[in-house]
């Protein structure tokens, strides 16, 4: 045997070696692990490791031990915490035949959990919501485990339950809320809400603002946020609720009291203060509260809105919230929420955003400054550029997935590399302290929730193009290059406007013109049309350095396409890039194994139908309108029948959609309301005749 061979064969053993050392059988005819998680672990890493064995069992069906203890022996899943000083670090290796998966601190010891089911088990994070079934196997064994990871980019990361009108009525209601508000009458059910605290953190976000308008005096409602404090993340609110009170929980909390007072800071400051004191002190009692504060109106609009007694020059109006922020820092004092280790938020978006460009505001020193995007989750405002960073604050961003109103909110639309562009940007421009993602009902926005998750912890090993690809690899046995290319020709299809670079045509937006098309129509017929007070197309550049709420707004939003046939030739291209997503998906749908047909239905074949349809829809009233202009009668009533046919399209489609565990999904779809839309679509067509 010649020296090279003996080299050869000494490398070979010692490579046999080492992967017999580091390999592990959680199940095999010979094994069956034990899950020991170390005695002094909070509740939430047991709750992981108890995942971990439900998940075995949904694979193998075999029932793994789960016990506490600090001493493990071979063949042994070992969880605990090592504290080393790291944020949310943590280590899978294998020792003496010991599985150890070890964070730096408790929470980083859960994500190591979550980490080694996805990679290991092959368990998807979103596997309840989108549809991807559990993996079967008689045998759970390795050559080698080994999972490092360091720091997340971005230390809170987290998601906003916001416009959850699907997620409301889905199942029966969790309680009664207290809201003048058409929306948001019942509480999301306590298990939908054990089911999104799940997925939140086996993706490893630590982060979740639990509802829309979250009163947290409201029992029912509390335990929406009881649910998710027990997963051991950070529990925060919006910034229209600082303090956890929004102007629906002000005027509960008086209306108990026999008072109707306006929700003003201006005329009302000792009786708000009031209710911001009671409610921290019912936020106090969770351990991971990120504080928000500010001064917002009702409905996310200025405070001054409700109160035409409040100064109207910026200066003052930025002192007032100026103030709200110091008394609210001042409460949290004296209700004895320790300074050492307090978190603390503000928004800057709408009238904050200009207030703190102008140099107006007076934000509390240690505060977590937060620059939100322009509502569809495509641009950072002004100041986010422009705002100089202080070592005094911390910074960090709020971004859209879903948004009611211009959209997204029924399909998810952004693509992966556009949310990487900006997470990219925020953490060049110092803001990579904290991201909320507003998430909506969750189901709709499963990419961009698993684009995110991956980038978060790790931005500058992201590749989109290469997560795309693997997320397609991940969910498709066969035929993968088609599919990334269906959904890159859908995630491409949105039309953009032609200086601001936006999106022109969302969901929300396809929504607002379509019924602006047809009240206009309406209204040339005669008949008088209900306009909305404040269509979110408008342009706001008016009113810019009157209000600064419309300043602001003004800035993000652009000016609209107001000519109907530049109009409608956006929106014929969007259709038909739609349209040739939707018959790619359709095509590959058809020779699917079942297994599969769920996560393809949710992620592309019904988002590239539904827009495909909306935007038909959109056009053809756009043409009903310009045909009735020129004095064709028929050509106008053949175009609203097409716009209804599409509408039934929609709706006979999402039967599919809400079939199965999904059904009753759009049982209380009043956001967009496709019911809605449709009969405002038959009765044009009605007017027509």
């Amino acid at each position: 045997m010649t020296k090279q061979m003996k080299a050869l064969g000494c490398v070979l053993v010692a490579l046999s070696a080492a992967r017999a050392a580091n390999g592990f059988s959680l199940v095999s005819p010979s094994a069956r692990a034990r899950v020991v998680v170390g005695e002094s672990e909070p509740g939430y890493v047991l709750r992981a490791a108890q995942d971990l064995t439900n998940d075995v069992k949904r694979i193998t069906g075999v029932d793994l031990a789960l016990v506490r203890g600090n001493v493990p022996r071979a063949g042994d899943v070992f969880v605990a915490t090592k504290p080393r000083g790291a944020w949310e670090a943590y280590a899978v290796t294998v020792k003496d035949g010991v599985l150890a998966i070890a964070g730096s601190d408790a929470r980083g010891t859960m994500f190591g959990l979550y980490d080694f089911i996805e990679r290991y088990l092959k368990v998807d994070p979103l596997a309840f919501w989108n549809g991807t079934p559990y993996p079967k196997a008689e045998t759970l064994a390795w050559d080698a485990v080994e999972i490092r990871q360091a720091s997340p980019t971005f230390r809170f990361r987290g998601w906003f339950i916001n416009d959850e009108d699907l997620l409301t009525a889905w199942h029966p209601s969790g309680g009664k809320r207290f809201l003048d508000y058409p929306f948001y009458s019942d509480v999301v059910n306590p298990a939908v809400m054990e089911r999104v605290a799940e997925a939140l953190v086996r993706c490893r976000y630590n982060l979740i603002i639990p509802a829309s308008f979250i009163n947290v005096m409201n029992p029912p409602e509390e335990k929406l946020v009881e649910i998710c404090a027990a997963r051991g993340v950070y529990l925060s609110m919006h910034h229209v609720e600082p303090m956890g009170v929004s102007a629906f929980t002000f005027f509960k909390y008086w209306k108990d009291r026999g008072k109707d007072l306006k929700y003003s800071y201006y005329s009302h400051p000792r009786e708000i203060e009031e209710v911001w004191r009671a409610a921290a002190k019912r936020w106090a009692k969770y351990p991971n509260v990120i504080w928000q504060i500010g001064l917002r109106g009702i409905a996310d609009r200025p405070m001054w809105r409700s109160d035409p007694n409040t100064p109207a020059d910026d200066a003052t109006r930025a002192q007032i919230i100026s103030d709200a922020m110091a008394r609210q820092v001042a409460i949290l004092d004296e209700i004895g929420v320790p300074k050492d280790g307090r978190l603390v938020s503000t928004t800057l978006w709408a009238e904050g955003s200009v207030f703190n460009q102008k140099g107006l505001l007076k934000i509390p020193d240690g505060t977590i400054v937060v620059f939100a995007d322009n509502c569809a989750g495509w641009a950072w405002p002004p100041d986010f550029y422009r705002t100089a960073r202080e070592d005094r604050f911390r910074y960090g961003v709020y971004y859209h997935h879903g948004l009611i109103g211009s959209g997204p909110h029924l399909a998810s639309l952004v693509p992966a590399a556009k949310t990487y562009d900006m997470m990219r940007q925020a953490r060049e421009k110092g803001a990579a302290t904290y991201a909320i993602f507003n998430v909506s009902d969750v189901r709709e926005f499963v990419y961009g929730i698993d684009a995110t998750a991956k980038m978060l912890w790790n931005l500058g090993a992201f590749d989109p193009e290469a997560w795309t690809k693997d997320w397609i690899a991940r969910h498709y046995f066969a035929r993968r290059d088609d599919w990334l290319t269906a959904y890159n020709t859908y995630y491409h299809a949105l039309a953009l406007h032609p200086t601001s670079g936006q999106p022109v045509f969302l969901d929300g937006l396809l929504k607002n013109r379509g019924l602006r098309m047809i009240r206009q129509v309406e209204k040339e017929l005669g008949h008088a049309p209900k306009i909305d007070a404040e269509p979110f197309e408008r342009s706001y550049a008016p009113l810019k350095g009157k209000d600064a709420f419309y300043e602001a707004l003004a800035a993000v939003v652009g000016p609209p396409i107001d000519n109907p046939r530049d109009a409608y030739a956006r929106l014929a291209s969007q259709t038909a890039t739609y349209t040739l997503a939707a018959e790619l998906a359709r095509g590959l749908y058809a020779g699917l194994p079942e297994s599969e047909r769920t996560f393809a239905l949710t992620t592309l074949v019904y988002p590239a139908e539904l827009m495909r349809d909306l935007s038909d829809w959109c056009g053809e009233l756009i043409r009903t309108r310009e045909s009735l202009g020129l004095g064709d009668c028929a050509s106008a009533r053949a175009h609203a029948a097409a716009a209804l046919a599409r509408m039934d399209a929609i709706l006979a489609r999402a039967k599919d959609y809400c079939a199965g565990q999904w059904e009753n999904w759009y049982r209380d779809c009043r956001k967009i309301n496709l019911n809605d839309m449709r009969e405002k679509t038959a009765a044009l067509v009605e007017k027509l005749r």
